[in-house]
This record gives structure tokens, sequence and C-alpha cells, in this order.
């Protein structure tokens, strides 16, 4: 039954799943083009599927397809407006073209919804440090402990 499946381009939730999982060791042997191939491959099968977007919208940064990582980060915050990655790469491409007015509202929008985690806290740090520093505001996770340190100088 697979073969016709296939035969007819009807690709089951499983071979989505392959192919974003090759999308992505596509992507740690640095083959992106490849990479490209099968997260077109996977999204196919599940139209829409922000988190293959995203994985797409990466590589075109990684290839140099810079307007088209912003086109597909718009996209999915678009349709997703919750989803933190998207706001993150937008946010951090606009500022990258000069554009930083336009990603204030992108960090803002990934720090309301930033992932917890180890591997999130180096990403959120830097969202929170570029914001402070394009908005001119101080860093709140900053102002809390120099306060400590100041106080500890004092006494």
């Amino acid at each position: 039954m697979a073969w016709w499946q296939h035969f007819f381009n009807k690709y089951t939730n499983e071979d989505r799943t392959l192919y974003y999982e090759e999308g992505l060791a596509l992507v740690e042997e640095d083959k992106l083009h490849e990479a490209l191939t099968s997260f077109r491959l996977a999204l196919k099968q599940t139209p829409g599927d922000e988190v293959i977007l995203q994985q797409i919208a990466i590589v075109y940064t990684k290839i140099g397809m810079t307007d088209e990582a912003i086109k597909t980060y718009r996209h999915v915050v678009k349709k997703h407006p919750q989803a933190a990655g998207a706001h993150y790469g937008l946010a951090f491409l606009l500022v990258r073209s000069g554009e930083d007015a336009e990603a204030i509202p992108h960090l803002r929008a990934f720090l309301e919804n930033a992932p917890v985690g180890q591997e999130a806290a180096e990403h959120v740090s830097h969202a929170r440090e570029t914001l402070a520093s394009l908005t001119g505001e101080r860093d709140p996770a900053d102002s809390s402990s120099q306060s400590g340190t100041i106080q500890d100088e004092l006494f």
C-alpha cells in the first residue's frame, strides 16, 4: 500500500517526520541546500507547520537568503503569533538589516513567550540585552542583580 501512496504523492505523517529529521541531520552536516529540500518535502505533508517553516527560515539565513528568511518568519508570526522562535529570528534579521524600530516589538513578543531551560537562557539574555540597547531601557534582569551588589558594597 505504501508504494501506492508514494505513486500519487500522498505521504503519511511518518514521511513528514522522516523528511524533517533528515533535514535536521543535513543541517548538522552543513548540507544546507539538501536540508532545504527535505524541509520543503516535510512542509508539503503538513502545510503551514510552524516548526518546519522556522527551520526553513533558519536555513535561508545560513545560505544568505535573508529576504526569504524574513518573509518566512513574517508568515509564521502572522499565522502563529505565539511562535517565540519566529519572533526571535525575525527580530535579529531586522536588527542586522538596520530596521531596529521594527525589531523591537518582535523582541518583546519573544520575551513574552520565551522558552525556558538552559538552552533558551542564552537566547533570552541576548534578546533582553538587545532590547535594552535599542530602547535605552535598563534590562530588568541586570537592575535586580546590580542593586544587590551595590547594597552589599555599602555594608
